[in-house]
């Protein structure tokens, strides 16, 4: 998919990948791009149009979706990050509020008009979820459970003509990690691989240098083969 004439919506749009995001959309031709932020933001282009989303409210994720008459891409990339001790279940609910359920919410909410468009949707998670972190466990177990939640989307949405994308970024230099002091790659830079890997129709996007190390790997590897063999329920099921 290219984004020439899209209408496209990334949450998180205030800051870091999100605001990188919507820059870079832009510049690939978008001729519209929703900013999901949790509080209203004053764009500086006039192809960007504010829309008040909080991942944890329902009914502010349904007026948003009410106020967007179509959409050709989802990116679910709004999130929360902690280092909260694994005990702290309080600290997990909230990891599971914002980023499973989020995306979740979201996605549902938008999906009739990403069903319309036979668009994409593209949840930027993290390394994590597949390998955990653990001074962040409430994080690595939210993102963890939000990849499963994308490889069931991209099985079941296969047939309605939506493409589902997981984004494994490894260590990306915004608000969330600027405290450690490890190599990290510009939110620009990650952005714009993001939506490389959408226009190559990538199921798994590493967008950048440390996450790229494992692309192959993945690509050929026996777990993905084994989500293609599970993905051929979806059908099985189907025809009882």
């Amino acid at each position: 998919m290219t984004l020439t004439g899209k209408t496209v919506l990334v949450t998180g749009a205030n800051r870091g990948i999100g605001r990188a995001l919507v820059e870079e959309a832009l510049s690939r031709g978008a001729e519209r791009v929703y900013a999901g932020t949790r509080q209203a933001v004053n764009p500086t282009d006039e192809r960007v149009t504010p829309l008040v989303l909080d991942l944890t409210d329902a009914a502010r994720i349904n007026l948003a979706a009410e106020a967007v008459d179509s959409l050709d891409v989802l990116i679910n990339n709004a999130g929360v990050y902690g280092y909260e001790e694994l005990a702290d279940r309080a600290a997990l609910e909230r990891h599971l509020a914002v980023n499973l359920f989020g995306p979740y919410a979201v996605t549902q909410a938008f999906l009739p008009r990403l069903v319309e468009s036979q668009g994409a949707i593209v949840n930027v998670l993290s390394l994590a979820a597949v390998a955990a972190v653990p001074i962040s466990p409430a994080y690595s177990i939210s993102k963890a459970a939000a990849f499963s939640l994308t490889q069931s989307l991209r099985a079941t949405l296969a047939g309605q003509g939506v493409d589902v994308h997981a984004v494994l970024p490894g260590p990306v230099d915004t608000d969330m990690v600027r405290d450690l002091e490890i190599p990290k790659s510009s939110p620009q830079s990650v952005a714009a691989a993001i939506l490389d890997g959408l226009a190559k129709g990538e199921d798994e996007i590493f967008p950048d240098p440390f996450s790229q190390t494992l692309a192959d790997s993945w690509n050929s590897g026996a777990i993905k083969a084994l989500e293609r063999q599970n993905a051929t329920l979806v059908g099985a099921a189907g025809n009882r």
